[in-house]
């Protein structure tokens, strides 16, 4: 606070009169450094009156150690930067600061509001090319399945024409990131030219000005023939349409939470109202953002004749058990591949495994919200188990099969249970497990024990839609077609 000019006089008086700084202090009730500062002051000349245009006495001696503080703020994450209190303690007990809170908060605000808008920097009004879109990321949950689970919601934006678009995601790695945005620009029908991104990991980094970009989703741009750009780091007012979409998309397509079967069929619905926000008034132009939304499509690249595949190859080697790891799941390739080193696709919603040579293992269903149990397709399983019945007590099919089925082998000898699963494993190959075991299961109603040649009949007649007996059935005639006999 400045003194008022009748104490700045009365301070030089009393020193022509010979008193010591610290008596003129004790006389007039102020700090020394303040009888000191004015001793030393030369001008009286009347200053502007700015806003702030002072700076304490206190803090000059402190001033540009709290400068270089907040300068090196500029590049950290804001919510890692020096509140005013935080450079205040820090003063108080690195540099014995004698001033108070209010002194420093007027000397952190000033010079933020002298290094943060001063000429030449703030926000500016951008005009944006038909084409162009950004994408971002949010935070959101669905109903899958009556289960509500936490979602990552991916949008894009044309700020040209304000068209917003949105679909959800398991994850934000780059072949979610990648499908989805697949999905939407085959949902418009059209590539954009140029992206604007965040300064996602799974897309690509600024880091010290120079762009580091996945692998994945540059394979995938050069694919589709679409450019990109990459915001700032902390600089999210670079994408303010999509960081707009994000929030606004959240609060009036997700309250209350979106709920379907399976994500493909939340998506959808999701894509659908995003078109018919398009019939909304574009908030400047007044007309439909459709229209508006036309020269975008226009201005974009037609979809690729290929599809791109989004899928990221790493090498894994499988355990005692013929399981591999990724990202902390457990997916099982079979136990007959235990010790191998695996090949794993990892997509969006699946993960396959092929051998060294690329020869096709099994395809599993990607698992991101681990809890604690392997991945497993049951059909997986049979090979090993025909090889070694004995191992059928122990094994985790045994819960995959119904009732009746599981039974039969249990009471039947190894003989038998080789018989049953090769049964089962041969109709597998041929029409897919769900079918072979419902053949098998059927004649173990029947009170026999799964053929090879009546399993394997029954379950093409049940891939093919035809009507499966219901409860115990005389299976014979499928024992004829399988020797070659008439109906």
């Amino acid at each position: 606070m400045t003194m008022p000019i009748a104490t700045q006089e009365r301070i030089r008086q009393m020193s022509a009169e010979g008193n010591s700084q610290r008596e003129i202090a004790e006389k007039l009730g102020i700090s020394r450094n303040t009888v000191s500062a004015y001793l030393k002051k030369e001008d009286f000349s009347p200053a502007p009156p700015t806003r702030g245009g002072g700076r304490s006495p206190l803090m000059e001696p402190h001033a540009d150690v709290v400068a270089g503080w907040l300068e090196s703020d500029r590049d950290r994450p804001r919510k890692q930067r020096h509140t005013a209190k935080r450079v205040f303690d820090r003063l108080v007990k690195e540099r014995a600061f004698e001033g108070s809170l209010a002194t420093v908060e007027r000397f952190v605000r000033k010079w933020r509001r002298e290094h943060a808008k001063g000429p030449g920097e703030g926000f500016l009004e951008l005009e944006w090319p038909a084409g162009t879109c950004q994408i971002d990321f949010g935070h959101a949950s669905g109903l899958l399945a009556g289960e509500e689970v936490a979602l990552h919601e991916l949008a894009v934006s044309w700020p040209h024409s304000n068209a917003r678009y949105c679909v959800m995601c398991e994850s934000e790695r780059a072949e979610c990131l990648i499908a989805g945005l697949m999905t939407i620009f085959a949902h418009v029908g059209g590539v954009p030219p140029e992206a604007v991104l965040d300064n996602a990991t799974e897309a690509g980094r600024r880091i010290c000005g120079v762009v580091r970009e996945s692998k994945l989703f540059s394979a995938f741009r050069a694919h589709v023939g679409m450019r990109t750009k990459y915001c700032n780091p902390y600089s999210g007012h670079e994408k303010g349409s999509v960081e707009n979409a994000v929030g606004f998309l959240r609060r009036n397509l997700m309250v209350p939470l979106p709920a379907a079967e399976t994500l493909e069929e939340l998506n959808g619905r999701l894509l659908a109202a995003c078109d018919a926000l398009l019939l909304d008034e574009h908030y400047r132009a007044h007309v439909p953002v459709a229209e508006l939304f036309e020269g975008d499509r226009e201005a974009m690249l037609p979809p690729p004749r290929v599809p791109f595949d989004a899928v990221r190859w790493v090498r894994r080697k499988a355990d005692k058990d013929g399981r591999i790891e990724v990202d902390g799941t457990l997916y099982l390739a079979g136990p007959s591949w235990h010790g191998w080193h695996l090949l794993a696709g990892l997509r969006a919603s699946s993960v396959e495994i092929l051998d060294e040579r690329g020869r096709h293992v099994v395809t599993l269903p990607r698992k991101w919200r681990g809890d604690g149990e392997t991945v497993r397709d049951p059909a997986s399983l049979i090979p090993a188990l025909s090889a070694r019945p004995r191992a059928w007590d122990c094994s985790p099919l045994r819960a995959d099969v119904p009732d009746a089925l599981r039974e039969a082998i249990d009471r039947t000898d190894e003989r038998g249970r080789r018989q049953a699963l090769r049964a089962i494993a041969r109709a597998t190959e041929r029409v897919g497990f769900a079918a072979a075991v419902e053949a098998a299961n059927e004649m173990a109603l029947s009170g026999r024990l799964p053929e090879e040649g009546a399993v394997d009949v029954l379950a093409r007649r049940i891939a093919q839609g035809g009507p499966a007996p219901s409860g115990p059935a005389d299976l014979a005639v499928y024992d004829r077609i399988a020797k070659g006999g008439d109906e």
